[in-house]
């Protein structure tokens, strides 16, 4: 078996949903920038930060 076991990869704490996740290999370019665990938690950080959408009648 080749590679590196994933319990000994760094790992951080996903800004949006708190969940601990291990380094890819894909994010080996910018691993530093990484700050969320999926496109989700992306997505859901800048739905919460924009604050409430409003609905087509007004309601919050």
């Amino acid at each position: 078996m080749r590679g590196v076991k994933k319990e000994h990869l760094p790992t951080k704490v996903c800004a949006a949903c708190g969940r601990p996740f291990a380094w890819r290999k894909r994010w080996a370019r910018d691993w530093d920038a990484v700050r969320y665990c999926s496109d989700r938690c992306r997505g859901d950080r800048r739905a919460a930060v924009a604050g409430p959408v409003a609905t087509a009648d007004g309601a919050r």
